[in-house]
C-alpha cells in the first residue's frame, strides 16, 4: 500500500511540475517582449577627404560614425519615440536663449529616400522651431508609414493636411508650399519666417547661423526671394498655356497657345523656388486678392514656384518686400552644369536635370561658400559627401552650443575612446 502511495506521489509530483513547465513557456509566448532589432551594417569609414575638413579630427586617430542605415531602423524598430530619437541623435533642447527667442519654420516636401529625410531633419531640428512636412501622394505606402512614425515623435513636428502628387515644374510643387503655409498659418509657435526644403538639400549654416543671417540689417524685415525681371528666355513659361500631366511632367497645350496678361498689371519676376519668408507675408501670401489672383493664374504656367514668390516679392503691399533685391540672399549652394569655370569648378559628382549631385571632392567649395543650404545629395551615388558634411555640420554646431552637450547628440565617435573630443560641459 505504501508503495502504491509513492508511486502515486510521484506521479502527482511530476504532472505538477509538467504543468508548471509548460505554463512558464505558455507565458514567454504569449507576453510582449522587447523587439529585437536587426544587427546594423558596419558604418561606412570618414574618408581621408573628409578629415581633412572636419576639425578635431586628426590623422592617426579613427573616428566611425554611430548609427547605419536609418531607414532600416525606423522601419523595422519598435522603440518608443524617447529611444528613437536619442538612438538616431535628434537635439532635444534649445542651444541657445538667442535661438530660443527667435523660432523658425520649415516647409520639407519629401517623396523617395527616407535616409535622406531623416538626415536632413535631423541636422535642422531644434524644439523651438516647427517643421510641415509634405509627403508627396506618390510616396510609396510604408515610406509614408515610416515618416508618420518618426514625426509623431515630436510635438512640433507634423505631416501637411493635404497632400499633393507633385510634378516636376508643376504647379502641384508651388500648391504644396501653400498647403503648408495654412498649416504653418494655424500654429501656436510663434515663429518668425518660413524657409522650404526639399528632401535632397542639407544645411551649411547651423541654426543660429540662420537665426542671426535673416535678423541681420539687410533681413531683418525682408523678405529673401531671390531673382529678377523675368528675362525674354524664359517668357514662354507664362506667356504660353501648359499642362500638368499628374506625376508624370508639364507639356504645353495645344499648338502655342497663349494666356492672357499677368493679373493686376503685375510685372513677373524669375528666380529661385527657395525662399525666406516672413510670417507677415504668409499671411499676405493667403489673404490678400493680389496674391489669390496671381496663383489662380499660375496653374497653367511651366514650374510657377520660380515666378509666384518673387513676384509678389517685389510689390509694394507685400509686408517685408524687397522691390530693389535682385540676386541678394545667398539661400542655395548649387553648382549648374552653365557655370563650370565662372561660379564653380565643375561638379565632382555628377549631373542631374543640369544641376551637380555632389561627391566628397564638391565639399570645400560648398563649406567656403557658407550659403544656407546645398543642393543635391544621393544617398545611394555618393554616400561618403552627406556622411562627411553632416558630421563637419553637427561639430559646428555642438561647438556654438551655450549648453551642456548630451552625449546622444554626438554622431561620431573615436574609436579609442567612449567619447569625442567633445566634453558634456557648457560652450560660450
Amino acid at each position: 500500500m505504501s508503495q502504491l502511495e509513492g508511486t502515486k506521489c510521484s506521479f502527482l509530483l511530476c504532472l505538477g511540475m509538467s504543468i508548471i513547465i509548460c505554463s512558464v513557456i505558455y507565458m514567454r509566448t504569449r507576453m510582449p517582449t522587447e523587439p529585437k532589432l536587426p544587427e546594423p551594417p558596419s558604418c561606412r569609414p570618414f574618408s581621408t577627404k573628409c578629415k581633412a575638413l572636419v576639425p578635431g579630427m586628426e590623422e592617426g586617430v579613427e573616428w566611425h560614425r554611430r548609427d547605419c542605415q536609418v531607414e532600416s531602423y525606423i522601419l523595422n524598430s519598435g522603440m518608443q519615440c524617447s529611444n528613437l530619437t536619442s538612438d538616431l541623435h535628434f537635439i532635444t533642447r534649445p542651444l541657445s536663449r538667442e535661438e530660443e527667442d527667435y523660432p523658425l519654420a520649415f516647409i520639407v516636401t519629401i517623396h523617395k529616400e527616407l535616409e535622406l529625410f531623416v538626415r536632413l531633419l535631423r541636422a535642422i531640428y531644434m524644439p523651438q522651431n516647427v517643421y510641415c512636412i509634405h509627403v508627396d501622394n506618390k510616396a510609396t505606402l510604408e515610406y509614408q508609414a515610416a515618416v508618420m512614425k518618426l514625426v509623431g515623435c515630436f510635438k512640433n513636428t507634423f505631416l501637411s493636411s493635404r497632400s499633393e502628387t507633385v510634378t516636376y515644374a508643376g504647379f502641384s510643387r508651388l500648391q504644396a508650399d501653400v498647403n503648408c503655409m495654412k498649416d504653418l498659418a494655424k500654429s501656436k509657435i510663434g515663429w518668425r519666417k518660413v524657409v522650404n526644403l526639399c528632401g535632397q538639400d542639407f544645411p551649411i549654416q547651423s541654426n543660429l547661423e540662420l537665426v542671426r543671417y535673416m535678423q541681420s540689417k539687410a533681413w531683418r524685415d525682408r523678405n529673401m526671394t531671390p531673382g529678377v525681371k523675368q528675362p525674354e528666355s524664359m517668357r514662354h513659361r507664362t506667356q504660353l498655356q501648359h499642362r500638368e500631366m499628374v506625376g508624370s511632367h508639364v507639356t504645353q497645350k495645344g499648338l502655342g497657345l497663349r494666356k492672357g496678361s499677368p493679373p493686376q498689371n503685375l510685372q513677373i519676376y524669375f528666380g529661385t523656388a527657395y525662399y525666406a519668408l516672413t510670417r507677415d507675408f504668409v499671411e499676405f501670401v493667403l489673404k490678400s486678392p493680389i496674391a489669390q489672383d496671381l496663383l489662380e493664374w499660375s496653374k497653367d504656367t511651366f514650374s510657377p514656384d520660380e515666378h509666384y514668390w518673387v513676384t509678389l516679392n517685389h510689390i509694394k503691399e507685400a509686408p517685408g518686400s524687397h522691390i530693389d533685391g535682385g540676386w541678394a540672399g545667398d539661400i542655395r549652394a548649387i553648382k549648374w552644369r552653365d557655370q563650370e569655370g565662372r561660379i564653380h569648378n565643375g561638379c565632382k559628382g555628377h549631373y542631374v536635370r543640369d544641376i551637380c549631385i555632389y561627391g566628397v571632392e564638391d565639399l570645400p567649395w560648398i563649406i567656403n561658400r557658407n550659403s544656407m543650404f546645398a543642393n543635391k545629395f544621393e544617398s545611394n551615388t555618393f554616400p561618403e559627401a552627406l556622411d562627411c558634411l553632416e558630421q563637419w555640420h553637427r561639430n559646428k554646431v555642438l561647438n556654438q552650443a551655450t549648453v551642456p552637450i548630451e552625449p546622444s547628440w554626438l554622431l561620431a565617435t573615436q574609436s579609442n575612446s567612449s567619447s569625442s573630443y567633445f566634453n558634456s560641459t557648457a560652450r560660450t
